[in-house]
């Protein structure tokens, strides 16, 4: 897996579509799915009568499982039982799957070897766990998702720490802001969200780990929005803290995963307190107290989600097996092909953060002239089986920031995401808004 972080290019790759034709739009070629996932096929009920194939354009939420992911969990069921401590067979099984699932997850994002590897319940808890052991001030962009910008914001030892940084128009004078943040004082720690779960624009993530090193502060990256569609790596890009979760990586159950430098997760305390994060207990008079594990246990107290971890795992397999680039070029054709519709249709208008930004993963969040977000969304879903969100997105501050306070519409596509799919939401959109349009000369 390549340690860069760039935008995909077409270029050398244009066979791959060859001699297949959408016959409806002799002009436009057929983009098939990268991966089968669960639910495909799944039909829904419309508005008028009868039913439709589903099209999930709400893949920033929540992703479809790959069919390779679900297998592998069918597979795990077959052998569950309680992991750590236990002799049974079974037991045994499952403990050595858990803690397997550790380095596939390590390796897959090129993790440090000494690196621990948390696995919590998703994103917002990986990122309060990293709170919870983080010393110092912390710099995060006034654009964060709420999870990575909420749990820095909660006052500690009597104090906010978060430094919150207002994000300039494009991403170079956003560099230069957080330097300059950076140089003003010492810091711990620079939070940032690699990919914008509103618009899909890519930081430089590398860049930005740089910054911080050079003014003695580590990185957290929030990871979400970024790891089942561009290859990452903690070793090359920098990175001390990594934070995602597997509903967004493809794989099912509520479980994320928090990976970084092992030092200040042995020097805090324990995240939970509870079984399964202590060494030894021993409350006698002559007590010794509590002995704490240390690494990853130290913060994993109670019975975890096996499960979560097992799939998490499969689907970093998975995407390995892909390839950066074949899923790199993959979206880069959808989101050509929906950029270019969304631009032909009225009244639609695409949301941006940065004026020079060149990479984005599959969401593109946009607004409709004149038609509230959650009226749109009703209408795709009632009218046309078509799946998106919209509202605020967990990132209030940002939707003010661009203009749209009441929120928008997010579509957002991945593995499974066919052009069909795209076409649908297009042939939508045009409909709607031509609905839109005849009302208003007939009310006229």
């Amino acid at each position: 897996m390549t340690a860069v972080l760039s935008a995909p290019s077409a270029v050398g790759h244009q066979s791959v579509d060859a001699g297949i034709v959408d016959h409806d739009h002799p002009a436009r070629p057929v983009i098939p799915g990268l991966a089968p996932v669960v639910g495909a096929d799944v039909s829904v009920p419309l508005a008028h009568g009868g039913t439709t194939r589903y099209v999930n354009l709400d893949y920033a939420a929540s992703a479809p499982a790959l069919s390779s992911v679900a297998a592998a969990v069918a597979e795990g069921l077959g052998e569950y039982a309680s992991v750590h401590r236990g002799a049974g067979h079974l037991s045994q099984v499952t403990t050595a799957r858990y803690e397997a699932a550790r380095e596939t997850v390590r390796e897959f994002v090129r993790g440090r070897v000494d690196d621990a590897v948390v696995f919590t319940r998703n994103t917002t808890d990986a990122i309060n766990l990293a709170a919870h052991i983080t010393p110092g001030d912390v710099v995060v962009l006034d654009i964060e998702h709420h999870a990575n910008l909420l749990p820095w914001c909660a006052p500690r030892d009597g104090r906010n720490r978060a430094r919150v940084v207002p994000a300039c128009d494009t991403i170079e004078d956003t560099l230069v802001a957080l330097e300059a943040e950076l140089e003003s004082a010492p810091a711990s720690l620079l939070a940032v969200t690699a990919a914008s779960n509103v618009t899909g624009e890519v930081l430089p993530i590398g860049r930005l780990a740089s910054i911080a090193h050079r003014h003695g502060a580590r990185i957290l990256v929030d990871a979400a929005q970024l790891v089942a569609h561009r290859p990452v790596s903690i070793v090359s890009h920098g990175i001390d803290y990594l934070a995602f979760s597997g509903h967004k990586a493809y794989a099912p159950f509520g479980a994320g995963v928090l990976i970084g430098r092992r030092d200040w997760f042995d020097a805090a305390d324990p995240y939970l307190a509870g079984g399964g994060a202590t060494a030894d207990v021993d409350l006698g008079p002559r007590a010794g107290g509590v002995t704490w594990h240390t690494g990853a246990a130290r913060h994993e107290a109670g019975s975890p989600n096996v499960l979560g971890a097992v799939s998490i795992a499969q689907a970093c397999r998975a995407l390995a097996d892909l390839g950066p680039e074949a899923i790199g070029l993959h979206e880069l054709r959808l989101s050509e092909r929906l950029d270019q519709g969304l631009a032909a249709v009225d009244g639609v208008r695409p949301l941006r953060v940065f004026t020079d930004s060149t990479d984005r993963v599959g969401i593109a969040g946009f607004t409709v002239d004149g038609i509230a977000p959650r009226v749109v969304a009703e209408y795709l879903s009632a009218r046309h089986g078509i799946g998106v969100r919209d509202g605020r997105f967990c990132a209030h501050p940002l939707l003010r920031r661009l203009g749209h306070p009441a929120g928008a519409v997010r579509a957002s596509f991945g593995a499974g995401t066919t052009s069909e799919d795209i076409d649908r939401l297009l042939d939508a959109l045009r409909a709607l808004t031509a609905e839109t349009i005849r009302e208003e000369l007939d009310e006229g």
